[in-house]
């Protein structure tokens, strides 16, 4: 996160745990309420606050707010409680089957003898990076390059993707510099910490994985 948003970023948390509305925060900061609800949705105000606020506007919006929040979280746990009964505990081969499918939706398939996925979401480097040592390639054939913007710090992110992705920062090249700011950047969905590519440079997996590809296409994806 770029220093300016990130000020305001631990100022509006600050703000926030003294008790203050959205729209207080809002007019004091002028950050809109979609970007405040992104950061603050962990920090509902407390019942007593609530109370504070009786009649006033900001009350009724917060408590709806609360309202909603906790509607949110029980449907989310009901899903969160079924999938974890219907998936269980993944076996070798159903872990290996979705490596697959991660690769044949993320991963690189233009160079052959490069296999590297790409993307903003540690979870999804970290399962790829699982995957790849489930198929014997150990840490060493593995390469790190960080797409970052100039505006970041570029040793925190190192260091942020390195504890992410549980490789040392000896299998990092030097960061690629967008001439970009992260600041410009409006990230409803993404992660704030650029762009992570991990490859392995083999021609036998590259191979191996093409043709896992290959045989589930023809097996499977058909009607």
């Amino acid at each position: 996160m770029a220093k300016r948003r990130e000020k305001d970023h631990n100022e509006a948390v600050k703000l926030r745990l003294e008790g203050q509305s959205y729209s207080q925060i809002k007019e004091k900061l002028g950050i809109s309420k979609s970007t405040l609800s992104g950061w603050l949705d962990k920090y509902p105000l407390s019942p007593e606050r609530l109370k504070n606020l009786q009649g006033k506007n900001p009350r009724r919006i917060e408590s709806f707010r609360a309202t909603m929040r906790r509607k949110r979280e029980e449907k989310n746990q009901i899903a969160y409680s079924k999938i974890e009964a219907d998936i269980h505990k993944l076996s070798r081969r159903e872990l290996l089957i979705g490596g697959f499918f991660l690769y044949w939706g993320e991963g690189s398939k233009t160079s052959p003898g490069t296999v590297m996925i790409s993307n903003t979401d540690p979870a999804v480097l970290r399962y790829f990076i699982r995957w790849i040592r489930l198929l014997k390639i150990p840490t060493e054939k593995m390469h790190v390059l960080l797409h970052l913007y100039k505006d970041m710090n570029i040793e925190k992110e190192l260091r942020f993707w390195s504890k992410e992705t549980g490789l040392p920062k000896s299998r990092f090249h030097r960061p690629w510099i967008k001439d970009s700011s992260l600041i410009d950047i409006t990230y409803k969905n993404g992660f704030g910490h650029g762009t992570c590519h991990v490859r392995v440079y083999s021609r036998e997996l590259y191979d191996y994985i093409k043709m896992g590809l290959k045989f589930i296409r023809e097996k499977y994806a058909i009607i």
